[in-house]
């Protein structure tokens, strides 16, 4: 899904709340009439590298989620534990199934994920929203 395109708000009043309405509203630059043709063009040069950088980010996010999605639901149940701190022997017991069997579920979500660490499996969900830094800490 195509993200809308980068908007820079020109207007002829120059005021902070017309300016802190347009940048809440998604505005990448406010400026006020009459604009410089440099400072219109170094605007639009911003808005279009922030555009750029943004897209990959939001490419980078789809890969992850598509990943995190081909995981089954058992490997998601451990994902979301492990990324809330949880210990493969408190998973097991939570579960109600043998920490070797956590372990397994382990191997082959992170092999799904192409991680190689606890700490990649973290980031991954806190990038996708999955858990906050809170919900780590959230140890029963």
């Amino acid at each position: 899904m195509r993200q809308a395109l980068p908007i820079i708000f020109i207007s002829g009043h120059d005021d902070i709340p017309s300016s802190v309405l347009a940048m809440r509203a998604g505005a990448d630059d406010f400026l006020t009439k009459p604009v410089a043709t440099d400072v219109l063009l170094g605007a639009g040069e911003r808005a279009i590298l922030r555009d750029r950088q943004g897209g990959a980010e939001r490419a980078h996010l789809d890969v992850l989620h598509a990943r995190v999605s081909a995981l089954t639901p058992s490997q998601r149940q451990v994902f979301d534990l492990l990324a809330r701190g949880k210990l493969n022997k408190q998973i097991g017991l939570h579960l109600g199934t043998a920490e070797r069997t956590i372990k397994w579920h382990r191997h082959n979500l992170m092999r799904k994920l192409q991680i190689q660490s606890l700490a990649e499996l973290v980031s991954i969900a806190e990038r996708l929203g999955l858990v906050s830094g809170h919900d780590r800490d959230e140890l029963e």
